[in-house]
């Protein structure tokens, strides 16, 4: 025996991490940055993940940034918090979400999260019984699907429809469903496609689950960037006709995704989730992770008490004009195509047509050739559900989009068959 008599060390790694991983829009544009070319001096166009934070045009509100510097000096929040959150933040956010339905909800309905990623995957755990399966869109937010498979929750998914504003299709999800199937997520205003349902699509979801007997997960961490003609509507408004979870954040709306502050919340009026346990094995989950800065829970009334809408208004306005520029530039790129252009969130799905290209062989090596030559990087569309396309963001300072679209232009007619 060598090494002080040590056979062999009983430890490896866990392995199931790393496949649950591959599924992520970290891991996709971690694999796409590693092929920039570090003697291109031109500054790096982000458009594969949704974070402007760093733009000045995008830059959150004083509002908000005072009311963590008054958290921090009040001395009040340097405690543990408890597990499902501080209480005057709940009520908070309670208060902010009822101003949308036709209830009130309570600060016993809302649990506060790290981030609508916590969010997602305490839901996906507190659902994964075994056998069960859940109904996903296609395209949508891959996380699902890793917290899905880390937590062998069985996955199905139903198309979205890109002709008809990304609507889901309703009779695939019916015929999707079994016995087993415990819950559908919708996500809206949508990512990756950009799409805002409207009240009577909402409906009609809400409907299909009760006829199915399942509930909705209702991502909304976009909540109210809307700017075309659909506002945006709540899916807990129909939650006497189905139960609803909803997940939402400050990230997105207020343009600080490192805050890490989301919530969990039960919208249902008629206390369906109460009932079948699954707000217990919510309070359970809380009670073995982690929580959300204390401090970042206590500024919370402040934040979303005293924001005000001027601006509001002027993050929906860059978003829209954001949005115009990708539309407009984007018809003027031979090898993508845009089937609807979009009304809300900081997305877009353009299709890529690749028999107008001599060398480029799917949509992972479209963008890993286009960040090496252009210091572009895009997401492939294959990360959230469809090969060949592409996922964009249009959440940058006006110029860097339409510099990163130019540089994609520049892409195409180099590649592009003679």
């Amino acid at each position: 025996m060598e090494n002080g008599g040590l056979n062999q060390w009983r430890f490896k790694g866990n392995q199931e991490l790393n496949t649950a991983s591959e599924f992520s829009v970290r891991g996709v544009l971690d694999m796409v940055r590693q092929n920039l070319n570090p003697d291109d001096q031109r500054p790096v166009i982000a458009l594969g993940h949704g974070d402007p934070s760093a733009f000045p045009c995008f830059r959150t509100t004083p509002i908000a940034e005072d009311a963590i510097v008054d958290a921090v000096r009040s001395a009040k929040f340097n405690c543990y918090a408890p597990a499902v959150g501080v209480v005057s933040a709940r009520k908070s956010i309670a208060e902010y979400l009822s101003g949308d339905l036709p209830y009130k909800l309570s600060p016993d309905d809302v649990f506060l999260t790290l981030g609508c990623t916590q969010a997602i995957e305490i839901t996906l755990s507190a659902l994964a019984c075994p056998g069960a399966n859940i109904l996903l869109p296609r395209p949508g937010f891959p996380f699902y699907e890793a917290r899905a498979a880390f937590g062998k929750l069985e996955v199905r998914h139903f198309d979205l429809i890109p002709e008809k504003g990304w609507e889901v299709d309703l009779d695939a999800v019916e015929a999707l469903a079994n016995e087993n199937t415990v819950a559908m997520v919708i996500i809206n205003p949508g990512n990756p496609c950009g799409n805002v349902y409207t009240y009577q699509h909402l409906q009609k979801v809400a409907e299909t689950a009760r006829k199915l007997g399942i509930l909705v997960i209702a991502d909304e961490v976009y909540d109210h960037l809307t700017f075309g003609s659909n506002t945006f509507v709540p899916m807990g408004v129909f939650g006497s006709i189905a139960p609803v979870l909803t997940l939402g954040s400050i990230s997105k709306r207020w343009i600080v995704p490192g805050w890490r502050l989301g919530w969990l919340v039960t919208t249902d009026p008629d206390g369906v989730l109460q009932k079948t346990g699954v707000v217990e094995c919510i309070k359970g989950f809380l009670k073995i992770s982690s929580d959300p800065a204390t401090f970042i829970q206590g500024a919370i009334p402040q934040i979303l008490g005293k924001t005000g809408k001027e601006f509001f208004s002027k993050i929906v306005d860059v978003l829209r004009q954001d949005a115009d520029i990708c539309w407009e530039l984007i018809s003027d790129i031979p090898c993508i195509a845009c089937p609807y252009k979009p009304e809300g969130s900081m997305f877009v799905m353009v299709k890529l047509n690749l028999s107008l290209l001599d060398d480029i062989n799917d949509d992972i090596d479209f963008c890993v050739k286009l960040a090496k030559e252009e210091s572009v990087i895009a997401l492939p569309g294959v990360a959230v559900g469809l090969k060949n396309w592409l996922r964009l963001t249009f959440a940058l300072d006006p110029s860097a989009l339409k510099e990163g679209l130019g540089r994609i232009k520049t892409f195409y007619l180099r590649h592009a068959k003679k």
